[in-house]
């Protein structure tokens, strides 16, 4: 190892060792403005509107994207915009959540005042209690005087993880309070490997099913089974689901296969899934299983097939 890359790993741990100590601060730090913050935003019939300038309004970018993908309604609104025209974005059923290191942004001045002149409920988050944007707050969240990694206290590094680290806090807090399931995250993430992931069982299913009755002769099942090409055969008793038919089970009968019947030949109550679940609980119940294939039910009823191929085509294995 040269000298040089010492030096960078270096650099590197201490910078990570001084945020890391600053997210501990926060943590402590925490109070009841917290709560309050939290409940402000649940008591908004509109949007959380974030704002902040520059790395802060990278952050509250960020911000905004959480709470609008977990179930709180959001947008980023630039405070040099919202001077031009983009203050009309901003409605009296709407929380403004305001990010400033120092409090003291002028470019956050026409933002704060329009909160104030139209009675919109406002957050502040900055580091000095004492600043304008705090003193103007509804809620005053203070971060702690810490100090930024850089060394020279000039780049906002430690300030502005404490601040996306709160405002990480903030979104988890509103989505627990509302019960946000996986599912509702999906909607919100249908493209790549996260919305692959939280797919549904009915999204990928087949509906054609391979489907006999218990008393059909396995010389007329292995027709169905092999028409449809699954690798296995659901057997009915009425509507319900009573049994499958696999190539393990049709290796167990190959002595007389064809004189017995598909209840003869079946395994029963078979391992099923419902349409609602998640694909990736599919491919965790074939894993464990060491199958390929999962009837999907309703009330006991077949209404689907999901294979494990499906499963890998759309990415979720």
């Amino acid at each position: 190892m040269t000298s040089s890359t010492t030096d960078y790993l270096a650099t590197a741990r201490r910078v990570i060792g001084i945020e890391a100590q600053a997210l501990v601060a926060l943590e402590g730090a925490l109070d009841d403005g917290f709560a309050r913050a939290v409940d402000l935003i649940l008591g908004a019939k509109g949007r959380v509107i974030v704002s902040g300038m520059g790395k802060s309004g990278h952050v509250g970018r960020k911000i905004a994207a959480t709470f609008a993908s977990t179930g709180t309604p959001a947008h980023f609104v630039h405070p040099a915009e919202a001077s031009h025209g983009d203050l009309g974005m901003i409605t009296d059923q709407d929380v403004v959540l305001v990010l400033s290191n120092s409090g003291e942004t002028p470019e956050l001045a026409d933002l704060v005042a329009h909160t104030r002149r139209f009675s919109i409920p406002m957050i502040g988050v900055a580091s000095r209690p004492q600043s304008t944007l705090l003193r103007q707050a509804d809620v005053a969240l203070v971060l702690p005087q810490v100090p930024e990694a850089c060394g020279t206290g000039v780049v906002p590094t430690t300030s502005t993880t404490m601040t996306l680290a709160l405002g990480d806090a903030l979104a988890l807090a509103l989505m627990e309070h509302r019960r946000f399931t996986p599912e509702q995250f999906r909607i919100f993430h249908p493209g790549g490997k996260l919305g692959a992931r939280l797919s549904r069982v009915a999204d990928l299913m087949h509906t054609d099913l391979p489907l006999v009755a218990a008393d059909l002769p396995m010389s007329e099942a292995l027709l169905v089974m092999s028409g449809k090409g699954y690798g296995t055969l659901g057997v009915l008793d009425g509507d319900r689901l009573a049994g499958i038919v696999t190539d393990g089970d049709l290796r167990r009968h190959m002595q007389g296969l064809l004189t017995h019947t598909a209840a003869e030949v079946m395994t029963p109550d078979p391992r099923t899934i419902g349409p609602d679940a998640l694909a990736e609980k599919a491919v965790a119940v074939m894993q464990d299983r060491k199958i390929t294939a999962l009837f999907v039910v309703e009330n006991d009823r077949p209404v689907g097939l999901i294979h494990i191929h499906d499963c890998l085509r759309a990415g979720v294995a």
